[in-house]
């Protein structure tokens, strides 16, 4: 197995998790990175790695890497107009073929061979994508040396691991973890319809010859991916602390199906990376009692995450899910999806204006507060500290 490519001094990485809708929270963090930058300045983030909504925000900001609040403004612009037609078919025709197939495959099978089944229609997504992300501009952006590498995580249903799709530097090489893997390909449309395709929700995604879905399915290690990039210094921005179980109202009676969905959807998109993100403290500990021979073992990698509580943002789905389109509220009606406790799941599927706009001045108000370390973090000239996060170099 391959270690991890040689980190550039002080490289730094952005980690963008999924989250569905919840992803506008990280256009309003780097709203606020762009607004602390200089005018015109080019990509603080030679690495970024997203998964699912956040691999779609990554491309766009590795299309842009030329000129960072360029990026930022595209990305603030669709999420400001959005609605959740741009996402999956929200017509009556649309919904109802869909309801159709799904039941029909569920009690006959009728549709095994003959089409993707699932519960909607993302060829909006697909159409949305192919409009604005010009991923030709890639390869130029990377031999300018704007940017180091763009990785975008899948899960393979024909495999059952995570992989880890990445388009970057010449000496960039794969790696094979369990589990999990590191892939060098041309990245396309597809790689992000493939990570973004939330299991049942939206069909799995065929890429030479392996079927994919969503990148936070059996995603162990998130932050790994952007380690064997080569960062020493890795910027993530999540779509939802838990904050362990205060603050948040305990519900009593048996789980609504939406409830159900909802935490098996945060067991996939939040669980795994503050996990990870355990993981590295808890290695960062070790490390400081060990002699100083152990540097040849162990590296050190600062970090810093910025996500916004659970609590808060269930708090917004609940208060704009009038704005879910007519189609959708009745056909999800009877999940138990619109009741305070069944918002979590609304908080991934709400594609509307006036939910994206609060979720993005959340995110904007979250990295103000924090403008000072920030700013101190993102410095260039700012080596890592030997003493704040280590990570094992084989992982």
């Amino acid at each position: 197995m391959q270690a991890p490519a040689s980190p550039l001094p002080g490289a730094t990485a952005l980690v963008l998790s999924g989250g569905g809708a919840r992803a506008a929270y990280q256009v309003g963090v780097l709203q606020a990175i762009a607004d602390m930058m200089p005018p015109a300045c080019g990509n603080p983030f030679p690495i970024i790695c997203g998964t699912s909504a956040g691999a779609l925000n990554a491309a766009n900001l590795a299309v842009h890497a030329a000129c960072f609040q360029e990026g930022v403004e595209h990305l603030r612009e669709v999420w400001s107009n959005f609605d959740s037609s741009q996402v999956y078919r929200t017509d009556w025709p649309g919904v109802l073929s869909s309801a159709i197939r799904w039941l029909s495959n569920l009690s006959l099978g009728l549709f095994n061979k003959t089409a993707p089944v699932s519960l909607l229609d993302n060829q909006p997504l697909a159409a949305l994508l192919t409009r604005s992300l010009d991923l030709q501009r890639l390869p130029a952006s990377i031999q300018a040396g704007h940017l180091r590498a763009l990785c975008i995580t899948a899960c393979s249903y024909t495999r059952g691991d995570s992989v880890s799709f990445y388009q970057g530097d010449s000496d960039l090489e794969d790696w094979g973890r369990a589990r999990r893997r590191g892939h060098r390909c041309e990245l396309g449309i597809n790689h992000l319809m493939a990570s973004s395709a939330i299991p049942l929700l939206f069909p799995a995604v065929e890429l030479d010859g392996e079927y994919y879905g969503d990148g936070a399915l059996r995603q162990l290690a998130p932050v790994s991916p952007a380690l064997h990039l080569g960062a020493r210094r890795i910027l993530v921005i999540g779509s939802g602390a838990s904050g362990g179980s205060q603050g948040r109202r305990m519900t009593s009676g048996y789980p609504s199906l939406a409830q159900i969905i909802g935490h098996i959807m945060s067991s996939s998109f939040v669980d795994s990376l503050e996990m990870d993100l355990e993981r590295l403290h808890r290695i960062n500990q070790t490390v400081s009692l060990l002699p100083s021979e152990a540097s040849t073992l162990l590296r050190p990698v600062q970090y810093m995450v910025l996500a916004p509580p659970i609590s808060r943002i269930e708090e917004l789905a609940a208060r704009y899910a009038h704005t879910l389109p007519r189609s959708i509220r009745f056909f999800v009606r009877g999940s138990g999806m619109f009741k305070r406790a069944g918002s979590n799941l609304l908080s991934y599927l709400l594609f509307e204006a006036p939910y994206a706009q609060a979720l993005m001045d959340l995110g904007y108000a979250d990295a103000q507060a924090r403008e000072v370390e920030l700013r101190e973090f993102l410095r260039p000239d700012l080596a890592p500290p030997s003493n704040v996060v280590a990570f094992r170099k084989a992982d």
